[in-house]
């Protein structure tokens, strides 16, 4: 027991830090909402469009401005207070949420409003991702950033659990519509936390002055830093041909196994418990680890794949474990690296790059995934995931060896520029 407390103690350390712990809890609110309403949405969608590439295009729509304007997003990131800003954006978010809400419940709602709202919601959330992820860094000790970027991946991943249930029981017995105003009224949690936090006790950088070329700054700072390179192209591919839940899990529900609600609830929960097993086992380790990364990527490919073959239902909700295991892994290993290998005052730059990666590729990877399953099969979108994920393993894995075949002593010398020292609690954040 002794021994068991010392794990727990060791893994949710950050916790310890005030500011990280009203950071945690107003985030377990709001992604609990957050995926309530991803699944709600994609249920609505398919409602009134009946077809995949609706669906892939609501993705395209959610994640489009995050493709075109995350960059330079990144760049307004690291010149502003990042908590003033995130309580902007959060009660942004919780307007937009409400109007789906209210579109839904009055009746009136139709597929291109869905997509008018993903779009502005992708809008905020330009702004808003790499806002909360260069921002929890700031939250505690330079020593536990890595602990604390995976406890918040964990929160996520969680709420994916939680969410989901909530969504198919709502979706059952009293409509859709009131999942969006579930997820509108969950972001008072997230401001009322931004709100008590103590600024003096912010790790925050000092912010940058406006100049030119700042986006173009952070290009130049991934491409020349090896890590950082290699794990953003990892996040890329993936985002393109992997990381398409949201058209994937509702496809194989209605499509596959022509299942309700509820086995689409069960499906993403699934995925989830898989998930939060490996954001929980990221969160224990002290430093990212890019061979790790590497090999969870492969991994997932392989989980892909055995969810495409998944005979019946049963099958398929054990195969999304694992799956959701490998996809987090590969996740928080890859935020970790671009995280620890880059200078704090581009890291606002360098995680909108990130989200451009991860999420900004929506738009071309969920109308494929969409136009794959419509024309051969929901079956098939698993696939796709599955060549992406083993086609970026295996180049990874044949960048490292040959770089370290290059210079076999690459692992004890640092790689790109010198990371400058860790900042000091200041009230000016």
């Amino acid at each position: 027991m002794t021994r068991l407390r010392g794990v727990a103690g060791h893994t949710f350390r950050s916790i310890r830090t005030r500011n990280f712990r009203y950071y945690f809890v107003g985030q377990i609110v709001s992604a609990v909402g957050s995926w309530i309403q991803v699944v709600a949405q994609a249920w609505l969608v398919l409602d009134l469009a009946h077809d995949g590439i609706a669906l892939g295009i609501t993705m395209a729509c959610q994640f489009t401005p995050v493709l075109l304007g995350g960059a330079w997003a990144g760049a307004v990131v690291d010149r502003l207070d990042k908590r003033k800003l995130m309580v902007r954006t959060a009660t942004a978010s919780g307007v937009l949420a409400t109007m789906l809400g209210v579109l839904a419940v009055t009746g009136v709602v139709h597929v291109w409003m869905v997509w008018v709202i993903a779009f502005l919601s992708s809008c905020v959330n330009a702004i808003d991702r790499p806002a909360r992820r260069s921002f929890v860094t700031e939250l505690v000790p330079p020593g536990e950033a890595s602990n604390a970027i995976s406890l918040n991946s964990a929160v996520f991943t969680g709420a994916r659990a939680v969410g989901p249930a909530i969504a198919g029981l709502l979706i059952a017995s009293i409509g859709v519509a009131w999942c969006f105003l579930v997820n509108g009224a969950s972001f008072i949690a997230v401001i009322a936390a931004l709100l008590l936090m103590r600024p003096s006790e912010l790790y925050a950088p000092i912010p940058v002055r406006r100049e030119k070329r700042q986006v173009r700054e952070g290009l130049e700072y991934v491409w020349r830093t090896p890590a950082v390179r290699l794990a953003l192209g990892m996040v890329l591919v993936l985002g393109i041909f992997a990381f398409n839940y949201q058209v994937q899990i509702p496809l194989l529900a209605r499509r596959g196994f022509h299942a309700g609600p509820e086995a689409f609830g069960l499906l993403f929960i699934a995925l989830s418990i898989g998930s939060l097993a490996g954001a929980l086992v990221a969160a224990h380790r002290t430093r990212s680890d890019i061979r790790l990364m590497v090999s969870s990527a492969l991994l997932l490919g392989i989980a892909f794949a055995a969810g495409g073959l998944a005979p019946s239902l049963t099958i398929e909700l054990l195969v999304l474990v694992p799956l959701g295991y490998f996809g987090m892994v590969f996740l928080a290993m890859a935020t970790a690296v671009c995280q620890e290998d880059t200078r704090p005052e581009l890291r606002g730059r360098v995680m909108a790059l990130f989200s451009v990666a991860f999420m900004g590729t929506t738009p071309i990877g969920g109308p494929i995934v969409g136009a794959v399953a419509d024309a051969v099969g929901a079956r098939a979108s698993m696939g796709v995931g599955a060549l992406g994920s083993v086609a970026a393993a295996v180049v990874a894995a044949v960048a490292l060896r040959r770089r370290a075949a290059a210079a076999p002593a690459a692992d004890q010398a640092p790689e790109g520029p010198p990371v400058a020292a860790a900042p000091t609690p200041s009230a000016a954040a």
